[in-house]
């Protein structure tokens, strides 16, 4: 009985490991004032504003990649509130259309619609990045199911952004989006 409980013991300790590292030390411990002393500042207004081009990969939770997409993205403003209209194609073939509806709230905060969303999503511009996070509901064609997803941007200069996503199911991370987004001279 001794053997037992020192080895449920143990497998509880590592649990408990397991879970603290991947809240403290990985993807999901940054926190938006990590960023705040790092230039240039990001706005949303500005650096998601006009023709957006945009390449990336998506890896399936193997850590393999599972799609490739290129995306058409244009951002307009009006004061705090804005739109940005995306268009992607995947290396299958398919596409994909979404509208975010931004705005931006006092101290940095964001305010995020958009028709796939289940409720609204929240983020925060602070320094040279940007986090947002938000359930989002698959097409039917991919299983339909709803997602939680903590997106992160980050300003690499005044026409680059890279954004890096993971996607989770019951708290465990089942894709991660990894892609770079230049602003297009008109």
């Amino acid at each position: 009985m001794t053997t037992f409980l020192i080895l449920l013991a143990g497998m509880a300790l590592m649990l408990a490991l397991v879970v603290a590292v991947q809240r403290f030390a990985r993807f999901p411990a940054q926190r938006p004032a990590d960023y705040a002393a790092m230039e240039p500042a990001f706005d949303i207004r500005q650096h998601l504003s006009g023709p957006i081009a945009c390449e990336g990969v998506i890896y399936g939770p193997m850590g393999r990649v599972t799609s490739r997409f290129t995306a058409k993205m244009h951002g307009t403003w009006d004061g705090d509130s804005g739109t940005l209209a995306e268009h992607f194609r995947y290396d299958s073939g398919t596409t994909q259309d979404r509208e975010w509806r931004l705005t931006l709230q006092s101290g940095g905060r964001i305010r995020a619609e958009a028709d796939d969303l289940v409720g609204r999503g929240e983020g925060t511009q602070k320094g040279a990045a940007v986090q947002l996070r938000y359930t989002i509901r698959l097409p039917d064609s991919a299983g339909g199911h709803a997602l939680d997803v903590t997106d992160w941007l980050y300003l690499v200069d005044d026409k680059t952004i890279v954004n890096r996503s993971q996607f989770r199911k019951f708290g465990i991370k089942v894709a991660e989006l990894v892609a770079t987004m230049r602003k297009v001279d008109p």
